[in-house]
């Protein structure tokens, strides 16, 4: 089998580190692995006896080291079963996902339209709403409108009210992410969020509320099931829980399991099964929901491919269900297996 990490998004070093975890969990006289890893350039390379040594450290994290040799892509793939620990456009997109099921190589988590939908928050939402869960209030701006006419855009942005959350559309870890109190600093938050891609969305900001978890895992015979739920506590260093609180300065506080009213935790682990069945997920995912005081609840994201460290949320949530983090990566890659490639 194969483990892919790095890629050519933003969120190429937080794949490393969730890659790692994913290949030391992984027992050696059950698996013949080799790393894959993709470079920000888009360099794909290979470790064939599952050795990290295409790692190299940059700072706190690491990342795919530009001088790695070359690897042939379709030699590379020649395997049973792909781990995708991608995050972010051009992995976790689907575009990864259509290159294997071209190939017909079968792999870890959602697939080509549920990987896409997910991974555009815009659309994800729209998806959602469509079903009837509340996804809260929001705005998309695409490049075209923002070039051609931005007064109209800010216009429509504006009726959010503030605070507001100014988005990447695509982009995943918190990055590019500007929390707008003013109406005054939304231009300047939009161009800051562009950065990191042409098309965001803005979204009313759901306060008071608590920050709460949700992971699905699809069980042996291809039913998806919640985990418990998680709380996360943001340092009131932070405005939320941006990159710095979740990779960096480990300032925020995570619940696991959070102790909910039993009614709750039931409705918010229901929403996300449905959440992942409206969507056509497959595998795993995590869900973000925002918790009012009211007992109310807001899906805020839906994450194909969440972090994968031994320290992350996903894995976490389902260690407090009784899934230890191996037999979490065994289980996902026997599912991976059993699905193959194809029309499902």
């Amino acid at each position: 089998m194969a483990v892919v990490i790095g890629g050519r998004s933003t969120e190429h070093q937080i794949s490393c580190i969730s890659g790692r975890s994913i290949v030391a969990a992984l027992d050696p006289e059950r698996y013949d692995v080799s790393v894959i890893g993709i470079g920000r350039d888009g360099r794909w390379v290979r470790a064939e006896d599952g050795s990290l040594d295409l790692l190299e450290e940059n700072g706190p994290l690491p990342e795919v080291s530009a001088a790695a040799a070359d690897a042939d892509l379709r030699e590379a793939l020649a395997v049973d079963v792909v781990f995708p620990v991608l995050h972010g456009p051009w992995g976790e997109d689907g575009t990864l996902q259509g290159l294997l099921e071209t190939l017909g190589v079968p792999y870890v988590g959602s697939g080509v339209l549920a990987s896409a939908l997910s991974m555009d928050k815009g659309f994800m939402k729209d998806t959602l709403r469509a079903a009837g869960i509340d996804v809260g209030d929001y705005e998309v701006v695409t490049d075209r409108q923002w070039r051609q006419d931005p007064e109209a855009a800010l216009h429509r942005v504006g009726r959010l009210g503030v605070p507001a959350f100014v988005k990447p559309a695509r982009a995943g870890s918190s990055l590019g992410i500007v929390r707008v109190t003013s109406d005054d600093s939304l231009v300047a938050a939009i161009s800051s969020a562009r950065k990191h891609d042409p098309r965001i969305i803005v979204e009313a900001a759901v306060a008071p509320a608590r920050e709460i978890e949700c992971g699905v895992l699809v069980d042996a015979d291809g039913t998806p099931r919640a985990s418990r739920c998680a709380e996360i506590i943001v340092s009131s260093r932070h405005d939320f829980y941006d990159f710095e609180a979740k990779y960096l300065d480990d300032s925020a506080t995570l619940v696991v399991p959070v102790d909910l009213d039993r009614e709750v935790e039931r409705r918010i682990q229901e929403l996300s099964v449905r959440a992942f069945e409206v969507l056509g997920c497959a595998g795993l995912a995590r869900v973000d929901f925002f918790l009012r005081p009211d007992g109310s609840v807001v899906l805020n994201e839906v994450n194909t491919m969440p972090g994968f460290t031994s320290i992350s949320l996903f894995p976490r949530m389902w260690a407090a269900a009784g899934v230890e983090y191996a037999a979490l990566v065994d289980g996902l890659v026997a599912d991976a297996l059993r699905r193959g490639t194809g029309l499902h």
